[in-house]
C-alpha cells in the first residue's frame, strides 16, 4: 500500500474518475461513496466488516442510503457516536481523520 495523499489531493482526486492507487480499503469506499457510487463503496466496507474504519465508513454510507437504523447499529460497531448533519461533509471528515492516521 502506498502513502495516503493528503486530503486536498484526495479531494481533488474526487473530480478524477477512479480512487488514488494504493488507498486502504476504508478510504477508498470514502472515495466511492463521495462520488455516489455507493454500491461499489458499500462492497468495500463489506469485505471488510469487522475492521473499525470500514465500519465507521459503512455507518456513514447506511445514512447516506437512508436506513438510519442500520447506520445506528454501524456507528456503534465502529465505535463512534451516531453522527447527523451533512453527509458530504461526514464523508470528508471520515477521510481527513483516516488519512492523517495513516
Amino acid at each position: 500500500m502506498t502513502t495516503p495523499p493528503d486530503i486536498a489531493a484526495f479531494l481533488t482526486s474526487l473530480d478524477g474518475p477512479a480512487p488514488p492507487a494504493g488507498l486502504a480499503p476504508a478510504l477508498r469506499a470514502v472515495w466511492f461513496g463521495l462520488v455516489d457510487r455507493w454500491d461499489e463503496a458499500h462492497g468495500i466496507v463489506q469485505e471488510n466488516e469487522g475492521k473499525p474504519d470500514a465500519d465507521w465508513v459503512h455507518a456513514w454510507l447506511h445514512r447516506v442510503e437512508g436506513d438510519l437504523g442500520n447506520a445506528g447499529y454501524w456507528y456503534r460497531r465502529a465505535g463512534r457516536p451516531i453522527a447527523e448533519g451533512d453527509l458530504a461533509a461526514e464523508g470528508r471528515a471520515i477521510a481527513a481523520s483516516l488519512i492523517s492516521r495513516a
